[in-house]
């Protein structure tokens, strides 16, 4: 659930925040979880990618139905491969209080359809291209909420 989704009096889209915007529930999986447990949880929640933590939902990579294809490719077995094995390591984040422009720009420049959103290393949601669009939609609304 999305905080913008509740009534509220911002209706000034250039002030809303990544916390604002994130999805709050997000599902994850775990370093040791299948390939195949991942492309499951994938394709059964229509998501492109997804956020992979250690203890107290700290992240430490994604994997992207992109990663899933590399491993079909080579021949390999998605029971044999943990998700830690093929995840990408070095991820783009920003904070809770990143001003949307600054999200904007961000997934601009580093060509992302979603971008993780951290406080001290835990995941606390993630924003999306179209919960920024959603943000708009919302704030802009002529009948608030």
């Amino acid at each position: 659930m999305r905080r913008i989704e509740f009534p509220s009096e911002q209706r000034e889209f250039r002030r809303l925040t990544a916390a604002v915007l994130m999805e709050r529930n997000v599902v994850t999986c775990r370093p040791s979880d299948t390939a195949r447990h991942v492309a499951a949880e994938l394709t059964t929640s229509n998501f492109g990618m997804l956020p992979v933590v250690r203890e107290r939902g700290v992240l430490v990579g994604l994997v992207s139905e992109f990663d899933l294809l590399k491993v079909l490719m080579e021949g390999r077995d998605l029971d044999t491969v943990p998700a830690e094995e093929i995840m990408t390591r070095q991820i783009t984040t920003v904070q809770e209080d990143t001003p949307v422009d600054e999200v904007i720009r961000l997934l601009e420049r580093e060509h992302l359809i979603r971008v993780p959103v951290v406080l001290d290393g835990k995941l606390m949601g993630i924003v999306a291209r179209r919960d920024i669009l959603y943000g708009y939609l919302k704030t802009t609304a002529t009948n608030w909420p």
